[in-house]
């Protein structure tokens, strides 16, 4: 394992919310996830990993491709590698989602931003 690979307990607060790693293997990451109300993540893609997301409270719009679904506790959402995403919360409380990142890379620089709130 190398340094920027996910280690279990590994956590980060960025300027929309948090994220945590619940487990990880070499081929998979389990993480929690939550975004603050009105922010939302940068829409990006990634080239090595599919991720598939099941919100478990509050409210949220996903992008994937051309598509905005409408999500909320118990919605659950697939996205393909190489497919530009993001997801927004649209309520008043945070949104909470876990996200299982299957792959043969899973470093955050596989993150490809095409646009970013927060200028990163």
């Amino acid at each position: 394992m190398n340094e920027s690979t996910y280690r279990d307990g590994q956590s980060d607060t960025r300027p929309w919310g948090t994220w945590r790693v619940v487990e990880s293997g070499k081929t998979y990451t389990l993480k929690h996830i939550e975004v603050n109300p009105g922010e939302r993540l940068s829409l990006q893609y990634h080239n090595h990993r599919s991720e598939h997301w099941v919100v478990v409270a509050g409210r949220g719009a996903v992008t994937i491709g051309g598509d905005i679904i409408n999500v909320e506790r118990g919605s659950h959402v697939y996205v393909p590698k190489e497919t530009k995403h993001r997801i927004a919360n649209t309520g008043d409380r945070p949104l909470l989602f876990v996200e299982v990142q299957f792959g043969d890379r899973l470093e955050e620089d596989d993150i490809v931003r095409l646009e970013d709130d927060y200028a990163r």
